[in-house]
């Protein structure tokens, strides 16, 4: 992302404009932009003229438009799966970049009038890639918006993981980046079982085809030559992922690819899962391969801590608490010690529940306290919101009864004092 410009005085009220270039920043704009935001951004409109003979012409102006967000909506496109009777086209096989696969729309009234447009007008704006986009928030930017804003234009980011998940006989093709698990690609071969010798023959030429497929699929929707992709990871359960590396490694030998073949030696890992499918890309990112080279990235970091408070879930339930309730207690008491905090959350269409989780946060960490915002597109993150979202590792057990009886006779001792001073009032009264 790229920081266009930057107003936010001093009462947290002004826009910033930003310029999206990978599916990631779609993705923080996606975080970035709430309901009643000004969205100013490119826009197709189709415009309806007459000419001088009385005919009307239909035609298409580009021009900016500013909306008052109504609907934000984030759209993260799966490749369907493929089967290996479909071969690769030429033209895809020569790039090794994928193509955006994340696409974002913001809809709204029209807050701003021009000639082809009239104030009021509902528009929809889609968000491209490398078009600018200003921001204006109605409530202000508060803490979080900010760390967004600043975190999304730290330059060098970008899919960091290429992974390929696969059992016998289907494969998805994930690029992991810092906030988002995409799926780019997926395939589907018919592999019949080794039942007899002749099952054993038809196994054997499926698992070949199998591979054919999954190399032309890799080639064309992993990109491995790029820079900043520093691991490539095959996972699948039983020995898979052995006889997919093999194969990769002596086609791109035999295809003279020096390239695939030097990447596939230098940053493949091979990582057992328990099942075939893109969630068990949690188990992926906490397996010790994993957390040793990438322990500083965030969603490695997010799937170390998350497997940190299930264990202590396991082992000490009173540090353990999620829920909005529970964790709110915990934190009144100074107890947490790690946040774990989905993104989701600060997504709320209701500005005052929002404030509630930014003032949580902003509370903790002045105590001193670890706060990780876990992202939703990631399998760690739909993890968390399966737990409400929020959950925290305490500094000290506390009992969630005995806390809430705590806080139930605090209530009842106001309550108490309130009565009591409004019988006085009235004796006065009187």
């Amino acid at each position: 992302m790229k920081l266009i410009n930057k107003f936010v005085d001093k009462n947290r009220t002004g826009h910033v404009t930003l310029r999206p270039e990978d599916d990631e920043d779609m993705w923080h704009l996606y975080n970035l932009i709430q309901q009643d935001d000004l969205v100013r951004a490119p826009a197709i409109r189709g415009v309806k003229s007459e000419s001088t003979t009385g005919s009307v012409e239909s035609h298409r102006v580009r021009l900016n438009l500013t909306v008052q967000a109504s609907k934000v909506e984030f759209l993260s496109s799966s490749a369907p799966a493929s089967s290996a009777d479909q071969p690769p086209s030429n033209a895809a096989s020569s790039s090794n970049a994928p193509l955006p696969s994340a696409a974002l729309q913001i809809s709204g009234p029209v807050t701003s009038e021009n000639q082809y447009v009239r104030m009021g007008a509902y528009h929809t704006l889609d968000i491209e890639h490398h078009r600018d986009v200003r921001i204006e928030k109605i409530e202000g930017w508060d803490s979080v918006a900010l760390s967004r804003v600043k975190e999304s234009c730290v330059p060098g980011r970008g899919a960091e993981v290429g992974a390929v998940v696969c059992g016998e006989g289907t494969a998805a093709f994930c690029l992991l980046s810092e906030h988002l698990t995409l799926i780019t690609h997926r395939i589907s071969v018919p592999v019949p079982r080794k039942a007899s010798a002749t099952g054993t023959s038809q196994h054997e030429k499926a698992m070949t085809r199998f591979y054919s497929t999954l190399y032309d699929a890799f080639v064309r929707h992993i990109p491995y030559s790029a820079p900043g992709l520093r691991v490539i990871v095959f996972a699948s359960p039983g020995w898979v992922r052995d006889g997919v590396y093999d194969w990769m490694l002596g086609e791109a030998s035999r295809k003279g690819d020096k390239i695939l073949g030097k990447v596939l030696r230098e940053k493949t890992l091979k990582v057992h899962i328990s099942s075939p499918h893109v969630h068990s890309l949690v188990e992926v990112l906490k397996s010790p391969e994993i957390v040793s080279q990438l322990k500083e990235t965030k969603f490695a970091r997010e799937g170390v801590v998350l497997d940190k408070f299930f264990k202590m879930l396991g082992v000490d339930e009173m540090r353990a608490w999620y829920g909005p309730d529970h964790v709110c207690l915990a934190a009144d008491r100074g107890a947490i010690g790690t946040l774990l905090i989905s993104d989701n959350l600060f997504r709320a269409s209701d500005p005052k529940t929002r404030r509630k989780y930014v003032s949580l946060v902003e509370g903790v960490q002045r105590k001193g306290a670890e706060v990780v915002i876990f992202s939703s597109m990631h399998e760690s993150g739909q993890q968390l919101n399966q737990l409400t979202g929020i959950a925290a590792i305490l500094t000290f057990p506390l009992d969630i009864e005995v806390v809430e009886a705590e806080e139930r006779e605090a209530r009842e001792e106001e309550e108490r004092k309130k009565r009591e001073a409004e019988g006085e009032d009235g004796n006065g009264a009187g």
